[in-house]
């Protein structure tokens, strides 16, 4: 079996990372969790990888689309992997 392409960067008990688990579970769509830590002034891998220390992030290797901001990515979720995407 081969890798998610899709990485979620989220907290534990975080209502944002909540809602685009739940988007991704809607569309059954197939992803890695990486859990960050709390502190935020210590999110480096986070930063690394979208240029900013929030959470949720996502890393989508199939699109070569990186983002954070959960209304923005479930946005993207559902307009890339809904029934009116690809």
């Amino acid at each position: 079996m081969s890798e998610p392409q899709i990485t979620l960067y989220r907290l534990q008990a975080c209502p944002f990372c909540e809602r685009v688990v739940r988007t991704l579970n809607e569309l059954d769509l197939e992803y890695r969790s990486r859990y960050v830590e709390p502190m935020h002034s210590e999110r480096n891998v986070v930063k690394r990888v979208s240029g900013a220390r929030s959470v949720p992030a996502i890393v989508d290797r199939e699109t070569g689309v990186t983002m954070s901001e959960s209304a923005n990515i479930v946005e993207y979720l559902e307009g890339t992997y809904g029934e009116g995407g690809a």
